[in-house]
């Protein structure tokens, strides 16, 4: 039988991160910290990876003494968690410093291909995708079905494409994982295609150090030459005049000439307001695809492949009853990657006794570590204003008098909420909506009560609606 693996990187990352989240506050935590991941280097040493050197120097001056005291509580082993921005771990990788593990043990996993140099992809030759992340272990399903059916889109070469492509969603929904996908299934149908991966700092460091060689020909050569150009966390950009003004001129350049362009980025292009109104207007121009909050049977489904693969690499026998693992399907909150995080606890911590394990005892091995969702007291008021923000309407729209679809099914789907999650009566609802009667109410909630069952688009709008007033 195998034996049992020391605990998990990620695991104890996990642990760390629920604490910071409370100390920092969610403002400084979802800026600085969320974006960060913890990756494993030759000897088992952790390093936090963070997207910039500027999200580095924050950390550094403002968590990293928490962290590190954090990590020696919960790290049988009293490692030292060090400080590495995405771009100083990666020239540590390509010279052979590090090894890009995704937070697994060494001996567990085959290391991933080395991150890109921009100057030295070869036409046949994808540098900085991660192989664990391909189309084959995505889990898809309601709110990133149509994000995936685009990736296997773009990645097929087919006719007709929509150019450029841009993903977005909050961390830990996926778009890392769809972008590397299109690059292994494009390059794997056209293994003679020149497609480059970069992410948005690679992209700004790479430019910035080709400005200062002189060398700024070979780079637009080299980046414009793509038949497939993929750029990861495009928002990062913001705020870099020069790499924006680069960015645009590439963009146009490989658009007029048929070449592919995907993007991704933490909001849609709209919201990008750091960076300049015509690249802005560029990344919209084409296909502009969200990742949604993930309903109860996605986020199932992510925890039997999860188990699925701890299985493969730890030997863990049995799988959790199924109440622990409903439990982990609706109650833990966060992304995806915190999702997995949880179910790396659990393995972790249950060790062989995961198959024999009860809900009390799973709830009690989750409790330190993790924000688990608790009831709490909902307002009439909260939910206008979620479901209105929803919906792009304003809060007065729900109460007035407009019987417009288009404002009449959102304020329809607010009264089923406010009746699913406060204890106001029919008749308070009612009047909480502009003075309604509390049979307007009764018939909008029968109505979304008929909807939730033949209509897809209100059930996922209802399943995001619902899951953000869990704070989940």
């Amino acid at each position: 039988m195998t034996s049992w693996s020391p605990i998990l990187p990620e695991t104890v990352w996990s642990k760390v991160a629920t604490v910071l989240r409370k100390e920092l506050g969610e403002g400084p935590f979802n800026s600085y910290v969320a974006p960060s991941s913890v990756r494993t280097g030759p000897y088992g040493d952790p390093v936090l990876v963070t997207p910039t050197a500027y999200a580095r120097d924050w950390i550094s001056r403002n968590a990293a003494r928490r962290a590190q005291e954090l990590w020696t509580q919960h790290d049988p082993d009293s490692r030292v968690l060090e400080i590495k921005s995405r771009v100083e771990y990666e020239d540590a990788t390509r010279n052979g410093e590090t090894t890009a593990l995704d937070a697994v043990p060494v001996k567990d996993v085959t290391p991933v291909a080395a991150p890109v140099v921009v100057e030295a992809v070869a036409p046949n030759r994808i540098g900085g995708l991660q192989e664990r992340l391909t189309f084959d272990s995505f889990v898809a399903g309601r709110g990133n079905e149509f994000a995936f059916q685009m990736s296997r889109q773009v990645a097929s070469w087919a006719d007709g494409h929509f150019n450029p492509v841009f993903f977005h969603g909050p961390y830990g929904y996926g778009k890392t994982h769809l972008l590397n996908a299109i690059g292994w299934e494009a390059q794997s149908r056209r293994p003679d295609a020149k497609i480059v991966y970069l992410t948005a700092e690679k992209f700004t460091s790479t430019f910035v150090k080709a400005l200062m060689d002189k060398s700024t020909a070979a780079f637009k050569d080299e980046v414009r030459g793509a038949d497939l150009l993929l750029i990861d966390d495009v928002h990062f950009i913001g705020g870099k005049t020069s790499s924006q003004e680069e960015l645009f001129h590439t963009l146009t350049s490989l658009i007029e000439n048929n070449r592919r362009v995907v993007f991704t980025a933490d909001r849609p292009p709209s919201q990008l307001t750091e960076i300049e109104a015509r690249l802005r207007s560029h990344l919209s121009s084409g296909l502009v695809c969200a990742l949604d909050v993930a309903d109860q049977s996605l986020r199932m489904g992510i925890i039997e492949r999860k188990l699925e693969q701890l299985s493969q690499r730890l030997g863990a026998a049995q799988n959790p009853r199924s109440d622990v693992l409903h439990f982990l399907a609706e109650r833990v909150p966060g992304s995806i990657r915190e999702l997995e995080g949880a179910v790396n606890t659990l393995v972790a911590s249950a060790g062989p006794r995961l198959g024999s394990l009860t809900l009390e005892e799973a709830m009690a091995l989750l409790q330190p570590n993790l924000k688990v969702a608790v009831e709490r007291r909902v307002t009439v008021d909260e939910i206008q204003k979620l479901v209105s923000d929803h919906f792009g309407l304003k809060q007065a729209d729900l109460l007035s008098e407009r019987r417009t679809r288009s404002v009449a099914r959102p304020r329809q789907v607010a009264m089923w909420l406010c009746k699913q999650h406060t204890t106001r009566s029919y008749p308070d609802i009612g009047r909480r909506f502009g003075g309604r009667d509390h049979t307007t109410v009764l018939h909008a909630v029968k109505k979304v009560e008929e909807l939730l069952q033949a209509d897809d688009q209100i059930a996922r709008d209802v399943e995001a609606l619902t899951r953000k007033l869990r704070n989940v």
